[in-house]
């Protein structure tokens, strides 16, 4: 175990308090089992700006099919730019 010290608000003391008597464990017990459980919540959801980009893709209406011609375009455009430079590389 390591000691540490944090300063909370005493909302959040009392809240932690009654987690601890409600689940029948120690303040730190309380705590640990806190942030365990919101750690493992946030590494298994995809975070509002990934949910936020597939709700944008999805309102696109854009089927595989023309996602991969638009793909193949982009790329043949940029193996191109360098031609247009006149064989300079960026």
């Amino acid at each position: 175990m390591v000691k540490t010290t944090y300063s909370l608000d005493v909302e959040t003391v009392r809240a932690l308090e009654d987690l601890a008597k409600r689940w029948d464990v120690s303040k730190s017990e309380a705590l640990r089992r806190a942030i365990r459980t919101v750690s493992q919540e946030a590494s298994s959801k995809p975070s509002d700006a990934l949910r936020a980009l597939d709700e944008l893709q999805r309102s696109l209406g854009l089927s595989l099919a023309d996602a991969r011609r638009w793909q193949r375009a982009i790329t043949a455009e940029r193996r191109a730019w360098p031609r247009r430079l006149g064989g300079r590389s960026r």
